[in-house]
């Protein structure tokens, strides 16, 4: 296959994957390098379809979030780290992020807290909130909103 046709075949393929489903820019140069596409061809393939509007990173964080965090149940943190290592942008993030509202996250993770505080065995109260907060942690809740809400528990 010549450089020119792996070229327009490449474009065809990320085109066709990404009118399916969400991508950010890393996903998809990642792809390209797989299917054998040269750094500078890859690099024009990412600006056509970014030009054409296949490939918007504040699009995909917010699905990224929104998916995440109702389907994964995963806090903010866990979410921003993930993004981060999709390389987008600080901005993008935190505008992805102020899609969620502060009232229901927070009881959100009470709920979360809560459902999974049935399922836990502890010999005494600190033990308890010790893997609590170790839970809420693992799945990317803020430590702060953690503390609040375990200092609330009933002794």
């Amino acid at each position: 296959m010549s450089e020119n046709e792996l070229f327009k075949a490449a474009l065809s393929k990320a085109m066709a994957q990404c009118s399916r489903r969400e991508f950010c820019r890393d996903d998809i140069i990642s792809k390209l390098h797989l299917w054998g596409v040269e750094n500078n061809d890859a690099a024009k393939i990412i600006s056509i379809l970014i030009k054409e509007n296949f490939i918007n990173e504040s699009r995909y964080a917010l699905a990224f979030v929104r998916d995440k965090f109702r389907y994964n149940k995963w806090g903010k943190v866990k979410i921003t780290a993930h993004l981060k290592t999709k390389n987008i942008s600080s901005e993008t993030i935190k505008s992805a992020l102020d899609s969620i509202d502060n009232e229901s996250y927070v009881k959100f993770i009470k709920d979360n807290i809560s459902s999974h505080r049935k399922s836990v065995r502890a010999k005494n109260q600190y033990d308890l909130k010790a893997k609590l907060l170790r839970y809420g942690l693992s799945k990317g809740f803020e430590s702060n909103i953690l503390y609040d809400i375990l200092n609330d528990l009933e002794d």
